[in-house]
């Protein structure tokens, strides 16, 4: 029957084929789990549920009435919400000076204010305790040039799951954090078109290589499990990155432009 048999999951984030969001929902279908797959993008979710035998919602994290609705549906279709992963990010790579007004509140609604109302959508949907998993970043915590609005939002949000994890396990819910490194999926496609780029990254990782997105979902497993007695914490789960440092830009755009 698999780990995760009757238990529920909410995705979002998987709309995007080959993503983080996609390779998580696979993996609890493949232990039994009647997994929600929600994004903004409804033929891949379409397609994604049927290969799950799950079931999609249309839903943007910005929006409240969106994630309300998200959590509405999965109760409707499930009766219940054991977990919620948040697996939605938007990368602006800018130098700080360049950034604009616009750029800070396009990403902050997606990486601080909307995973919160997600979070507050799940908390009242779990009716008996669950997980609460965020997708984060390594950059929360080390520094990547040109990254100062990506990294100062997911790091904000990474607190507040803390504070979620603080006032809410009392209730049985437990909250935590996935911090990936550069992963091989879409979102870092141009990184891993360049080998010499990819190159620089696996210098700096103790383990030799990049990530991939069957690394985060079985650290997704983990925190979901009932083996898993932890709350409020941050799984690195980036080869041991952390333990280095990530690659100066200077160093990518060398790699990029000696690229043949």
């Amino acid at each position: 029957m698999g780990e995760f048999a009757g238990k529920s999951v909410i995705v979002l984030g998987a709309a995007t084929p080959g993503n983080m969001g996609q390779a998580i929902a696979r993996r609890f279908a493949s232990q039994g789990a009647k997994v929600m797959v929600a994004g903004r993008k409804e033929a891949p979710l379409k397609a994604l549920a049927e290969e799950t035998g799950g079931v999609f919602c249309l839903c943007d994290i910005t929006s409240k009435v969106g994630v309300e609705s998200l959590v509405d549906a999965t109760l409707a279709a499930f009766g219940q919400v054991d977990v919620g992963i948040n697996a939605t990010g938007l990368n602006i790579s800018k130098p700080f000076l360049e950034l604009s007004t616009d750029d800070l509140d396009r990403i902050t609604r997606v990486q601080f204010i909307g995973p919160i109302l997600f979070y507050q959508a799940l908390i009242r949907g779990m009716k008996n305790g669950g997980s609460i998993i965020q997708i984060s970043s390594i950059t929360a915590t080390m520094m990547f040039d040109d990254h100062a609005a990506y990294m100062g939002t997911k790091a904000g949000t990474d607190h507040v799951v803390r504070a979620l994890a603080h006032e809410f396990g009392g209730k049985g819910i437990r909250a935590n954090i996935v911090a990936p490194g550069l992963t091989d999926s879409p979102m870092a496609a141009m990184a891993f078109s360049v080998p010499a780029i990819i190159h620089l990254f696996n210098r700096e990782t103790p383990l030799g290589r990049t990530g991939t997105t069957d690394d985060i979902a079985a650290a997704c497993m983990w925190l979901a499990s009932e083996e898993c007695y932890m709350t409020g914490q941050t799984l690195q789960v980036n080869g041991g990155a952390t333990l280095r440092r990530l690659p100066r830009a200077a160093e990518i755009q060398a790699a990029a432009i000696s690229a043949p």
